[in-house]
């Protein structure tokens, strides 16, 4: 399992270090324009939003003003008034549209990549002219299609998938903290 786990991360990083790159490249360019992250993903995927989110508001490895992200996954009033009374499938949409604008970045993470209110919400973002980074999985579903950048996971192990999603997200993170406040 340990080597499953460290292989598909080498894999991933062989083949898509430089995708990881502009990763970090558009939400810096987001960032110094003024711009914001939205986070959103289901499951553990909702975890990872919020994981990533902090790390950018609060820091990774040092001290510095905090970088505007949002996690959509956190506000349980937003969550189950939406689910409730329009659909889940409407979930993130719904906060996408209040909440982001144009030039701001949507991180999109879907393990299979055919979450449909992680397309929803992605589909959103790119109408009113965000840029969506996704985080997939497998073949990239559907969402690998929607999105600016897609950054897939080509395993078919959804625990190794959000294993190598939270190391993408902390090495994001991290390029983006060292490029915005280096030391």
């Amino acid at each position: 399992m340990a080597n499953e786990s460290v292989e598909v991360k080498r894999a991933f990083f062989e083949s898509n270090a430089a995708l990881v790159m502009r990763a970090a490249e558009m939400v810096i360019e987001s960032v110094r324009g003024g711009g914001k992250v939205l986070f959103f993903g289901n499951g553990g995927s909702a975890a990872d939003a919020q994981h990533l989110a902090a790390e950018l508001v609060n820091r990774l490895n040092y001290d510095h003003p905090p970088i505007p992200a949002i996690a959509l996954t956190t506000d349980s009033s937003i969550l189950t008034s939406v689910g409730n009374d329009l659909t889940f499938h409407e979930l993130f949409e719904r906060q996408v549209v209040a909440l982001g604008r144009k030039g701001d970045i949507a991180i999109a993470i879907s393990t299979s990549g055919n979450s449909p209110n992680v397309l929803r919400a992605s589909q959103a973002a790119r109408k009113i002219g965000m840029q969506v980074i996704g985080f997939t999985g497998r073949d990239g579903g559907q969402l690998a299609r929607e999105v600016d950048l897609a950054l897939i996971v080509q395993s078919r192990s959804t625990q190794r998938i959000q294993e190598t999603h939270i190391t993408i997200g902390h090495i994001l993170c991290e390029l983006i903290e060292e490029t915005l406040f280096p030391q």
